[in-house]
């Protein structure tokens, strides 16, 4: 029988199945093959003696939490209260994309907004719409329900962006009281000390403690270039240039014409620098 691993806790895998759920052991073939079973991974089962038999391959995973088959990141992100912080989304975009995961963005708080701020934000929207990712707002409960149906969803952002106020409105019967998914969901933030998926509606929803705290430890500085997917329509007349240092360099000029987004570019140099 094949299922989905949807939690582990010290050597039980809870495997979820079109016949139930099964706590299971893990074969001690695993752990000589130095196989990790992890939270998302599909796997067959021998459902009578409980035992995970083989974990199918995965399309990615990540480390810190350790989780697998992770379909979209959303990232939610306020505008104002807290205000909009460009170099956290990039970074988050960039590590999602590194590791072949759907970055989702949610802007909230929309509402505080000046007019002129508004025309404002809509331009930065509109440039991240133009460079091939989903943007929406806290507002279009339909279209996020939509995108997020039938998937692994891990959800990552600012303190104070209103993940739980968002979730809130997707599913009223839910009425969760604080910022923290985890906390949130039945489980203290302090106390959190394995990962589980939930099931949301049509989706899952993963409980990922310190997702937001990731970085660019296992991400080469190739990787973060190939994350800002815009440079990749530039032909660099310069081989494996890394768009910071050579002048005639084809993504400077762009920024300089204003093609890409001055932040993206700053926050590119940035995480390059750094690493």
């Amino acid at each position: 029988m094949q299922g989905k691993i949807i939690k582990i806790i010290s050597n039980l895998y809870t495997v979820e199945t079109e016949e139930g759920l099964f706590d299971c052991r893990a074969r001690g073939k695993f752990r000589n093959c130095a196989i990790t079973p992890l939270v998302g991974d599909i796997c067959k089962i021998d459902k009578d003696n409980q035992y995970i038999l083989e974990i199918m391959p995965r399309r990615n995973e990540l480390t810190r939490p350790l989780i697998s088959n992770v379909d979209i990141v959303l990232i939610v992100t306020s505008v104002k209260k807290p205000t909009m912080n460009l170099n956290l989304l990039d970074k988050m975009m960039s590590i999602v994309i590194a590791h072949h995961i759907e970055p989702v963005l949610c802007f909230t708080k929309l509402d505080l907004l000046t007019n002129r701020e508004q025309k404002d934000i809509k331009k930065t929207f509109a440039y991240y719409k133009n460079i091939g990712y989903k943007v929406i707002t806290n507002k279009e409960h339909k279209k996020l329900n939509k995108i997020l149906k039938g998937k692994s969803v891990v959800v990552t952002g600012q303190t104070g962006a209103g993940k739980s106020t968002l979730l809130n409105k997707m599913d009223k019967n839910l009425q969760l009281k604080t910022d923290e998914i985890s906390e949130s969901l039945g489980r203290g933030k302090h106390t959190t000390r394995h990962v589980e998926l939930f099931k949301f509606k049509h989706f899952y929803i993963a409980d990922t403690p310190g997702f937001s705290s990731l970085d660019f430890q296992d991400i080469s500085k190739e990787d973060i270039k190939n994350s800002f997917v815009e440079f990749q329509k530039y032909h660099c007349p310069f081989k494996n240039c890394m768009h910071d240092k050579e002048r005639d360099c084809s993504v400077k000029q762009a920024v300089e014409r204003q093609e890409i987004l001055e932040s993206r570019y700053q926050n590119y140099i940035d995480f390059i620098k750094n690493k």
